[in-house]
């Protein structure tokens, strides 16, 4: 019989399913050309394609040992039903991170208002989906329908996920508009807070992070994108000493892999710190899966195995084996 260890599944808190029929198609260029080429491709979706391959998608974190995913999900709310189904035929528990956008990107991701958005999250949560709001960015939200979005998260206490931070332009336009930074406007409107989770917060500052500690919220790093996209490197030692819980997703999908998702968290960190062991492999699991559970608000979620008889882990003794998973495997050491 193979040997094997039982823990929980790790938890995608942050997924563009859609982005993972582009891995390999566009290189050079900037974030902002890359945008461009993933909104022709989001252009083209329907249901059909969705259920299709987002099942595809979904098998894949499957088999690398995800077995919950928030789906932060923008292309029309016939194709977030759609994503329901995917999630539901590939055996992974999915969280509809539905998004508001109120300007920008495509016709087809904008609503007409606050109102008509949260009347599309009221849709899909009484066909007994699994919901949260996310207002997209403060790029495609304007102030009122922060305001707004915030108080109906904190009413019906749902989670609430924002992109924010993830590039300097992005800061630049807020300050521009707003006179704040994107996280100083997401305090100002109600929407940190214990169930907030912010997506990448690459380039926040030392107030925007104090922002985070003092509410409760948490930061989703998505290190293979984060790096596939030159965004830049996360203010690591500055989350981590202000005790900012953190759990990761796999974003654009380039990669699903969940182990590398973390070991970039700690190899970055070790970087930054010059020295080893900065976040102990023990806590690197947790935000892999509990702290990616809490973020899309789950009490449970399925389990994996881990095969000890595979070449990475053979030989390793059983009180080292948290640290060889991260550090030196790859998700094909994952059973179902």
């Amino acid at each position: 019989m193979t040997a094997r260890l039982a823990l929980p599944g790790f938890v995608n808190a942050h997924s563009h399913a859609f982005q993972r029929a582009m891995r390999g198609q566009v290189e050079g260029g900037d974030f902002w050309t890359w945008r461009d080429v993933m909104l022709g491709h989001a252009r083209g979706l329907t249901p059909d394609t969705v259920r299709r391959d987002y099942s595809e998608t979904y098998r894949e974190m499957r088999e690398a040992g995800y077995t919950a995913v928030g789906e932060f999900h923008y292309v029309g709310l016939a194709e977030a039903g759609a994503a329901v189904e995917a999630a539901r035929e590939a055996g992974v528990e999915l969280v509809l991170l539905l998004a508001a956008y109120g300007r920008g990107g495509l016709d087809r991701f904008r609503q007409d208002s606050a109102a008509a958005y949260l009347e599309e999250v009221e849709s899909l949560r009484a066909g007994g989906g699994r919901v949260g709001v996310a207002p997209h960015s403060v790029r495609a939200c304007p102030r009122e329908w922060l305001e707004e979005i915030g108080r109906y998260a904190d009413g019906e206490g749902l989670a609430l996920h924002v992109h924010a931070d993830e590039q300097p332009r992005e800061i630049e336009e807020c300050l521009a508009e707003h006179r704040l930074r994107p996280i100083e406007l997401l305090a100002e409107t109600g929407c940190l807070g214990p169930r907030t989770t912010v997506v990448h917060a690459t380039h926040a500052d030392g107030r925007e992070l104090d922002l985070l500690a003092e509410s409760g919220s948490r930061v989703c790093l998505c290190p293979t994108t984060e790096a596939n996209l030159g965004d830049g490197f996360p203010p690591l030692d500055d989350l981590l000493g202000r005790g900012i819980p953190l759990c990761i997703g796999s974003d654009s999908n380039v990669r699903i892999d969940p182990l590398e998702e973390l070991r970039e968290i700690e190899g970055t960190a070790r970087r930054q710190a010059l020295r080893r062991n900065v976040v102990p492999p023990e806590r690197l699991l947790e935000i892999g899966s509990r702290e990616g559970a809490a973020a899309l608000g789950l009490d449970s979620w399925p389990g994996i195995g881990i095969d000890l008889s595979h070449a990475s882990l053979r030989s390793v003794e059983r009180d080292d084996v948290p640290a060889a998973l991260v550090h030196g495997c790859g998700a094909d050491v994952v059973t179902a």
